[in-house]
């Protein structure tokens, strides 16, 4: 270290210029990093979902649900299993070992489903693509006077969920709300049994007509022209003249046996937003493994693109409901501002000890030397940080050794200050390169005793694995870079900015908060030497009752981070119908957005249709983003708003249950739980 800190004081100026390149290049460096909301702390997961329309629970449960149980029992690491069996659908949720991928327990899963034998009604098993974080934008669809939720849902389904799922890190789209598409007979069954026909000749008639028929190439000159026999049905009148059979020479249409009509499959789910009680709704879904920021920047392009070009019929456009950046952008201001208070805390607390300027300008500087140089590491290895890792990094640690070192500078040239002439001085750049020089060396070996403390304490956190792996590896990793970059910034750029901005000689003053403290101690130093059993006896005691109040400490699964939203869940009667839990769900989304601090109110009632969030009619989800604190009534904080809805709602709403939590808050702890 010795030969460190003199290559760095006959370097001085490149040592300044170090420290403004890693400034600048961990400014660029942390535009480019990915900041993650919460490290995933769930295992391998996968879901299988199976629909069967018009099964009841009891039947899903029998006949599609344990087969699959039994079939994929045998997986290899698997660890837990949870199944759940609704009206018309089964969700069969398994978790493996952290000592497995996911893509090696959906191969397991796979193909333990290809050797199951068919199940009724030829139910599909289908591996759902949700993971816990993996929500990472919210649209709805909107359209000018006249198009109707079932066109807008025709849209979502054959236009964007294509458009979306080619994006690179997104895997799927899920739908909410609308009405699918259906063409309904209704047939007349004298008409039928006039004509001599039966209903499943009526059926196989229009199977048959429903098709495309390829056919071969015709040359016309030098070309070939292909010939088919296009047959798919578009319309209701292209199903109308679908021919049947033939009477006394004439053709038997379907509109000579039925009348047929534009309608839709029964609805499974309704979306509603603000005063819009049916709505389209579309939840873009990231790979598991992928980056949240650069995926959600695509995403956004993609919504562009769509929305400026002809993609999309005239008047109709993508609005954004929710994207992850929201909660990143909040947290991460949050971390900044934490950081820069730091500065001015660690800043100001130096110069009212030391009682000197430039001394506290120079431990100031560590702190964003030490934080972009981890920033830039992280970037540098392609590893992402999240808040919880960058938010836990404590500046005080950091600076720690700095701190040693320039109060050992400080101590050195104070004690250095002899007249000129004194033999035992050096005077001039020489004498003040030397006096820093040792004061260095004077503090090395206890600089680097003290990171070695540190160290040891967060070498458990790197031997962590399962869940506290996953959470707390990113954190100590963010940490160790933070921790050798404020140790390289404390023998190199340390004793370079003390080289020039310190003077020569400077005076070791005793500060006025210094002289009140030393006026404190000293007494108490004199009476625990006095009483040693005594102090002994007490520090005893203290211990004892710390750690019998560590037992009355509530314990949290994930620190809280504040998403600036709302998640609200309502539980009705199992047996209610979609209609009248709808027309509930539509009054509590205007209680909800009654209070002036709530920006807006999503609702999502029942289940999307492709099964992936198994629930029925019973259940009822919020999305309210609320309003940035400056604009709420004075005095009033979150969990005040919370107590406030909740008590509103239960009197609105008797026997109906409700939770509240926030949005990515809640889908990890559904996870997890």
């Amino acid at each position: 270290m010795n030969g460190i800190v003199a290559f760095s004081l006959k370097q001085r100026v490149p040592m300044v210029v170090l420290f403004v390149m890693i400034l600048f290049g961990g400014v660029i460096a942390f535009r480019e990093l990915n900041i993650e909301a919460y490290p995933d702390p769930t295992p391998p997961m996968v879901d299988v979902i199976t629909q069967s329309p018009g099964l009841s629970a009891e039947e899903i449960e029998r006949y599609i649900t344990i087969p699959i149980e039994v079939n994929v029992a045998t997986a290899p690491h698997l660890t837990a299993m949870r199944t759940i069996s609704l009206f018309g659908l089964s969700d069969v949720k398994l978790q493996f070992s952290f000592d497995f991928t996911y893509e090696q327990a959906q191969q397991q899963v796979l193909n333990r489903l290809s050797q199951m034998p068919a199940l009724p009604n030829n139910a599909q098993p289908q591996i759902s693509p949700v993971s816990p974080i993996g929500e990472i934008y919210r649209y709805r669809l909107v359209g000018p006077p006249g198009y109707s939720v079932l066109d807008l849902k025709t849209l979502q389904d054959w236009v964007l969920q294509r458009r979306f799922r080619a994006v690179p890190g997104v895997i799927d789209v899920i739908g909410w709300g609308g009405k699918t598409k259906t063409f309904e007979l209704e047939v007349d069954f004298n008409k039928l049994i006039a004509y001599g026909l039966t209903l499943p000749q009526l059926l196989q008639a229009l199977n048959n007509s429903n098709i495309n028929v390829g056919g071969n190439t015709v040359n016309i000159g030098p070309q070939a022209a292909v010939v088919r026999g296009v047959g798919l049905i578009r319309t209701a009148e292209e199903l109308s003249n679908t021919m049947l059979t033939q009477s006394g020479g004439n053709p038997v249409l379907v509109r000579d046996v039925a009348t047929v009509q534009v309608s839709n499959k029964p609805r499974l789910g309704i979306a509603g937003k603000d005063a819009d009680d049916d709505i389209i709704q579309g939840i873009v879904l990231m790979r598991r493994g992928e980056q949240s920021m650069p995926t959600i920047k695509r995403v956004e392009r993609e919504v562009e693109r769509i929305n400026s070009s002809n993609i999309l019929p005239p008047g109709v456009r993508i609005e954004r409901i929710y994207d992850r950046k929201d909660l990143i952008d909040i947290t991460t201001t949050t971390v900044l501002h934490n950081m820069a208070f730091g500065i001015l805390l660690i800043f100001a607390l130096q110069w009212i000890f030391l009682g000197n300027l430039r001394s506290a300008l120079i431990v100031a500087t560590t702190i964003p030397f030490a934080l972009f140089f981890a920033v830039g590491i992280l970037v540098l290895r392609g590893e992402s940080a999240n808040l919880l890792s960058v938010g836990a990094i404590d500046f005080g640690l950091i600076v720690d050794a700095t701190v040693i070192m320039v109060e050992s500078i400080y101590r050195r040239l104070s004690a250095a200050a002899a007249p000129i002439g004194d033999p035992s001085s050096v005077h001039g750049l020489s004498g003040k390169l030397s006096t820093i020089f040792l004061a260095a060396a004077d503090v090395n070996r206890s600089i680097f005793f003290a990171a070695g403390i540190i160290i040891a304490g967060f070498l458990p956190l790197f031997t962590l694995s399962g869940v506290e792996g996953h959470i707390f590896a990113p954190m100590a990793k963010t940490y160790a870079y933070a921790l050798a970059g404020g140790l390289l910034a404390t023998f190199t750029v340390t004793p370079a900015i003390s080289a020039i901005l310190l003077p020569e000689h400077v005076n070791e003053t005793e500060t006025r908060v210094v002289r009140v403290l030393h006026r404190l101690y000293r007494p108490v130093l004199h009476l625990a030497v006095a009483n040693k059993l005594l102090t002994i006896a007490g520090a005893t005691v203290l211990l004892l009752l710390a750690g019998l109040a560590i037992r009355s400490l509530g314990l949290e699964f994930l620190p809280k981070l504040e998403e600036g939203n709302l998640w609200i869940r309502a539980t009705m009667p199992s047996t209610i119908s979609l209609d009248e839990g709808n027309s509930y769900v539509n009054r509590m989304r205007a209680v909800i957005g009654s209070f002036p601090e709530v920006e807006s109110v999503v609702s999502q009632h029942g289940r999307p249709d492709d099964g992936t969030d198994a629930a029925g009619f019973f259940n009822a989800e919020f999305f309210a983003p609320l309003k940035p604190a400056s604009q709420w009534r004075p005095g009033l904080d979150k969990d005040a708003l919370t107590t406030q809805i909740l008590r509103k709602l239960e009197t609105d709403f008797p026997g109906v249950e409700f939770n509240f939590s926030q949005y990515l808050q809640d889908n990890v702890a559904e996870a997890v739980s």
